[in-house]
């Protein structure tokens, strides 16, 4: 019993393992991640240049 849930515990962390090293060479994803607003997507960029066009109009 004991040996079948630490087989069960092993394959779940290479699956687990195996996901993450999967995302980071296949997944595509724009910007770095982190939040900070580094958007590679130009529709984005665009509503942040508008957003930052109505700031300066309202102040």
């Amino acid at each position: 019993m004991q040996e079948l849930i630490v087989g069960l515990v092993f394959v779940a962390a290479l699956i687990y393992m195996g996901r993450r090293l999967y995302s980071s060479f296949f997944v595509k994803k724009a910007g770095c991640g982190k939040g900070c607003g580094c958007a590679t997507d130009s529709s984005v960029q665009v509503v942040r240049m508008l957003e930052k066009g109505n700031q300066n109009r309202v102040s």
